[in-house]
């Protein structure tokens, strides 16, 4: 069905493996086609609770292909901007989907394969991953994925490196809240497993609400508009079937429905 993908399902798992090992999993217009296409439909799949994200062969994604990005910068204005809002709109569509993402990054994830890493809710990498957005090195500014970065990063830290496009380390991408965990390269798929069982355990609804709360009070000042639309967003989720259901099986001991 894709060309640049492989999608591997286990236990209401999706695990959406980029396929072009040869180049790093660079993407280009298919990959980005491809992705953006994978997202939404397993967004909608109810077989599906997580979804994670991961690279074949040594690398994460090395971030946008150079023959691409040759081609592209041979084109007009017009075509590179059709280029650039496809780039945007897939990460877009990773970052807001309903369901938990994971990234799994065992290698290097350079350019946009930092932003793929900072779109997804929760990050996971080996010991041996290396970040960078390296885009200035061509030339150019990681524009696309600047808003997942930074929101992961911070201003502060963006200017560091968004300018001097150093190599980060998994661990010093832990310290700066890229990933949430750096473990050994033998480590890294028992990681990942502790992080889907733990998010297989909550409501399907209420993360998909928690994650949409997320977007509502980042960075809002806390004001009588932010405390009622918390207020609002509780009482809605209380009403639920799912939140009727959680209540009544933790009261009951019992697995509420959606671990059925």
């Amino acid at each position: 069905m894709y060309q640049t993908l492989e999608i591997e399902h286990h236990n209401r798992v999706a695990t959406v493996w980029m396929n072009r090992p040869d180049v790093h999993n660079a993407f280009d217009e298919t990959l980005i086609a491809e992705l953006t296409a994978a997202c939404e439909a397993l967004d909608v799949d109810d077989n599906v609770r997580v979804v994670v994200l991961a690279g074949r062969g040594k690398s994460f994604s090395a971030g946008a292909d150079l023959n691409w990005m040759k081609r592209a910068a041979q084109n007009g204005v017009e075509d590179n901007l059709r280029d650039a809002r496809a780039l945007a709109r897939m990460l877009r569509v990773l970052a807001e989907m309903k369901k938990p993402t994971i990234a799994r990054v065992q290698g290097a994830a350079l350019g946009g394969g930092t932003g793929l890493t900072a779109a997804c809710d929760i990050a996971v990498a080996s010991t041996k991953a290396v970040f960078a957005t390296s885009e200035v090195k061509f030339g150019i500014i990681p524009a696309a994925i600047s808003p997942y970065v930074v929101r992961a990063i911070g201003a502060r830290q963006s200017y560091r490196y968004f300018q001097s496009a150093e190599r980060i380390d998994a661990l010093r991408a832990r310290e700066l809240g890229l990933v949430h965990e750096a473990v050994e390269p033998e480590q890294l798929d028992a990681k990942v497993q502790e992080i889907v069982d733990a998010l297989i355990q909550g409501g399907p609804l209420s993360q998909a609400a928690a994650k949409d709360l997320i977007r509502a009070v980042d960075n809002k000042p806390i004001n009588d508009a932010v405390v009622e639309d918390t207020a609002q967003r509780i009482a809605g989720l209380r009403a639920t079937p799912e939140a009727q259901d959680g209540l009544s099986a933790f009261l009951d001991k019992r697995q509420p429905g959606w671990l059925a």
